[in-house]
Order: C-alpha cells, then structure tokens, then sequence
C-alpha cells in the first residue's frame, strides 16, 4: 500500500526545493511561443494590422504595433526573468485580446468552431500559466533575481 502523506511530503520537498528551476522552465515554456509569434508580427507588421482591420478591430495600426511590441519584448521579458510579473500581466492581458478578437469559436462557421474552441481553451491554460509567474514571480535564475529580493 502507498502512504499517501509520504509521497505529498516527498512531492512537495522536491518542488520546492527546485523551484528556481522550475520557475525557469515555467518562463521559457511560456515566454518562447511570444518571442517568436511576436517577432514574427513585427517583421510584416503591414499583413498583421490588415488581419486585425479585416477583423473589425478599431485602430489597428495602433494596436497592432502595441499588440506585437507587447507580445515579442514581453515573451522576451518573461524569459529572461526581466520585470517578469510586469511582462507577464502585460502578456496575459494580450492573450486575453488575442483570444477574445481571433478565437470566438461561438461565432465561428461549424467546420472552425472546434478547433477555434481548442485555441481558445489553450490560450486560457496560458493566461493561467502568466497568472502564476505574477503571483510566484521570476525565481532566483532571472535577471529580477539577480537584483535581489523585493518586499
């Protein structure tokens, strides 16, 4: 028989004795898809802003240039470890707008509405994902660890 209590305390001593570690892998994992998605907007920021626009979003250009900034240098920022719980609030805030104005699987055609419902589900994993960095932040292996600790 397993004793439940053991394997809990074992469980909890290794994650929070690895936590930096942890936290790290947490910040790549969900930084990497940013920086690259991100960058890939600034790089045709025209063909992004037009998919916005054909999308009814008011003041593209604007948005659209904040939107990718936000999304490649908050990826960016989260990885690194740099002003994580400003970059991960920023990040999860355009996930949310990301989702809200691509992923409206409600109003998707029937042949779309599933997978617009999986990207949608998925983009609320990572915005719980963001969440987590603001509560926990960066961990001691970042650029905000190496300042030092903050009240």
């Amino acid at each position: 028989m397993i004793d439940n209590d053991v394997n809990a305390g074992w469980m909890d001593r290794t994650a929070v004795g690895g936590r930096d570690l942890l936290l790290l892998a947490a910040r790549i994992l969900l930084g990497a898809i940013f920086v690259q998605s991100g960058f890939g907007k600034l790089m045709g920021l025209g063909g992004f802003i037009a998919g916005l626009e054909s999308q009814g979003v008011p003041m593209a250009a604007v948005l659209g240039t904040v939107g990718a900034v936000v999304e490649c240098f908050g990826g960016l920022a989260v990885v690194l470890g740099a002003w994580t719980r400003l970059a991960a609030i920023l990040v999860a805030g355009f996930t949310v707008a990301a989702t809200l104005i691509a992923h409206r699987y409600w109003d998707a055609a029937p042949d779309a509405m599933k997978m617009q419902q999986i990207q949608f589900m998925k983009n609320l994993a990572i915005i719980g994902g963001y969440l987590s960095l603001v509560a926990s932040g960066a961990g001691r292996y970042s650029v905000d660890g190496m300042r030092g600790p903050r009240a």
